[in-house]
């Protein structure tokens, strides 16, 4: 399908297959960039997507295939050989440095020089090109300021801003909103649209697929490896064809019905307090009940859900849970008391990259299923074969989890979380990189540890998401709670509104 128009493209692949120990990752798959577009390119996890990219941006390379940049045959054995034919990869795992301060991971790998024969780094132009690419973006983040200070969602947005340092003119872009608010994610797709007016050629690889469909010329849909179809933006309907697309059918639901047997007050949390990061944090959690927070990147959602597994500390504030008052001394301890938690940053916290996929999955159930100490290697295959198959796994289990895509590192934390047993569940972006029919079963899952008792604590930048699985909603905004909405009370201007209050009024503690 590339070759009818690649006499036309920028970039043009032809015949890609990637094979891997033991998997086909991309077998024969054809696909072309014109001059100034969008070519969003969608399909559910392990179709094949990363394996595209990476070989596109010099990270790893075909086993057979050809690539041509503007009309030559290129190999690229490194990302510095993509960069060098205009080629730049925001990949959606993150590369930001935490010693380095704001500014100078923006220009990391195009360090400004100044001086004699141009050997010595400028800090300053360093701050002036990160400030005026942030205003470029619509967002204020502090040049001087230490990266290890940032929320995941902020060094997302550091990624992309480096990205666009040099302006080249083909961008990749992996996932790039799925951090981010949807406010903060209509910003960057206007930024798209600019640079795309500007001539600039963008691959836009997201699940998002209204996001998709807002900004794409073109569609390139991979399943198992394989190219499904090429479709112009105005050629397709709805995010449903696109669905069916992908998962080679109809997805019938995408959210459960939410629960109806509400419990007791499980969990209370009142006037939590760190300083400078949030304050005065109060909210509870009734068994049985889903309990969203909704907030702009740096809101302190985060932050609050960490200091309540011990992960970070506290100030000020107490914590009952079953009727005990309780205060996590670190992550273990809160596992030990029934709470799970699932961290937005998935490679550093959501799973062990060295260990297998079997490994991961029951990590955190082991105490639970082999209570004696003795494991049965079987079992733990069996039950992470099940969970697994729920979530739409697409891999070898036997394989280090550092193989696997990104949304399939997620569905492996998920499962983890699921078959730990845990009465109060905290997932932090949940769905984050995943796709759309994977997501149908963590909000099924979801839905099944809610039915089975547990208290659901949902932290989502995905508004839609927040609405429909949650029962209740807390809405946060510079480091303060600013408004509860019950369900019957959801309305979509109002929690946005709520989101801004604090960044509007100057109230509240900068998160």
């Amino acid at each position: 399908m590339a070759g009818a128009s690649a006499k036309n493209a920028l970039i043009s692949l032809s015949g890609i297959t990637k094979v891997y120990p033991g998997a086909v990752a991309l077998a024969g798959v054809d696909f072309d960039l014109r001059k100034g577009e969008i070519h969003a390119l969608v399909g559910e996890n392990g179709a094949g997507k990363s394996s595209l990219i990476k070989i596109l941006s010099g990270d790893t390379l075909a086993s057979a295939g050809q690539i041509s940049v503007n009309g030559s045959a290129v190999n690229f054995t490194s990302p510095q050989d993509a960069k060098e034919a205009g080629i730049v990869t925001v990949f959606q795992e993150l590369t930001v440095i935490p010693s380095l301060t704001v500014a100078e991971n923006v220009v990391l790998g195009n360090l400004p020089m100044t001086g004699p024969m141009a050997t010595v780094y400028s800090r300053k132009t360093a701050r002036e090109i990160a400030q005026r690419i942030f205003a470029r973006m619509g967002i204020d983040l502090n040049p001087d300021a230490k990266a290890e200070t940032l929320s995941t969602g902020e060094m997302q947005l550091v990624e992309i801003a480096r990205g666009l340092v040099l302006e080249p003119p083909v961008l990749i872009l992996d996932e790039p909103t799925a951090s981010l608010s949807d406010v903060e994610a209509e910003q960057l797709l206007g930024i798209m649209k600019q640079l795309r007016d500007a001539g600039h050629s963008m691959i836009f690889v997201s699940h998002r697929l209204d996001e998709v469909l807002e900004v794409s010329d073109r569609i390139t849909v991979l399943r198992n490896g394989e190219l499904i179809e090429v479709r112009d933006r105005k050629d397709v309907n709805d995010t449903n064809e696109l669905v069916s697309m992908m998962v080679g059918g109809v997805l019938e639901k995408l959210f459960p019905q939410v629960n109806a047997n509400i419990g007791s007050v499980h969990f209370r949390a009142e006037g939590l307090t760190r300083e400078g990061v949030f304050e005065d944090v109060s909210f509870d959690v009734r068994s049985g009940e889903i309990v969203g927070f909704s907030g702009l990147v740096g809101a302190g959602r985060t932050e609050v859900m960490r200091s309540i597994i011990g992960a970070d500390p506290l100030d000020s504030g107490s914590i009952v849970k079953n009727g005990v008052h309780f205060r996590a001394r670190n992550p273990r301890h809160a596992i030990e008391a029934g709470i799970s938690y699932l961290s937005e940053d998935r490679k550093g916290s959501g799973v062990v990259l060295s260990m297998s996929g079997y490994e991961n999955v029951v990590m955190s159930a082991m105490p639970r299923i082999f209570p004696s100490g003795f494991i049965k290697w079987k079992q733990v295959r069996s039950v992470a074969e099940e969970i697994s198959a729920r979530m739409r796994f697409r891999g070898q289990l036997s394989n280090d989890t550092s193989t696997y895509s990104g949304g399939n590192q997620q569905k492996i934390a998920i499962g983890k979380l699921i078959l730990s047993g845990a009465d109060l569940l905290i997932l932090d972006e949940p769905t984050r990189g995943v796709d759309v029919g994977a997501k149908a079963e963590i909000y099924q899952l979801i839905h099944e540890a809610a039915e089975d008792g547990a208290a659901v604590v949902v932290v989502s930048s995905e508004l839609p998401e927040l609405l429909n699985i949650c029962h209740r909603i807390v809405t946060m905004s510079a480091g303060k709670v600013i408004k509860e909405f019950q369900r019957e009370d959801f309305d979509e201007n109002q929690i946005l509104r709520a989101a801004f209050a604090g960044h509007a009024t100057g109230n509240g503690t900068a998160a």
